[in-house]
């Protein structure tokens, strides 16, 4: 990505979760349970992938990301008033499941940690 893409992806991120945070009422979308973590904008800037994690279990996860599905040109539509872009990217949400892997490997250092220090 360009040093152009990496600086509107950047912005994008902070609006976008602003907007759902503040903005977006979906119940679906309660406060804290979305965290934006990324946005990957093609060369042209006309397409925009934006990872989110979501905390909770599975049918949470799939609610909250029908909800941004359902908020996805609104969210696009902000975005457009808020940056000055010649063009306003068309918006995917994609899952982002990499902190839920890393508390996973965390948890699992913990049980190794915790069977060599039981066996000292």
């Amino acid at each position: 990505m360009t040093a152009r893409n990496q600086r509107v992806a950047e912005e994008m991120k902070k609006e976008i979760a602003r907007i759902i945070r503040d903005e977006v009422k979906d119940p679906r979308l309660e406060a804290g349970l979305v965290s934006v973590t990324g946005v990957e904008l093609s060369n042209d800037r006309h397409y925009a992938k934006v990872y989110v994690s979501i905390y909770g279990d599975e049918e949470a996860r799939n609610q909250a990301m029908e909800g941004l599905a359902r908020a996805t040109s609104f969210i696009r539509r902000e975005i457009g008033q808020r940056l000055s872009l010649r063009y306003t990217p068309e918006i995917t949400f994609k899952l982002d499941v990499s902190i839920e892997h890393g508390d996973h490997i965390n948890r699992l250092l913990a049980r190794v940690r915790a069977g060599e220090y039981a066996d000292e």
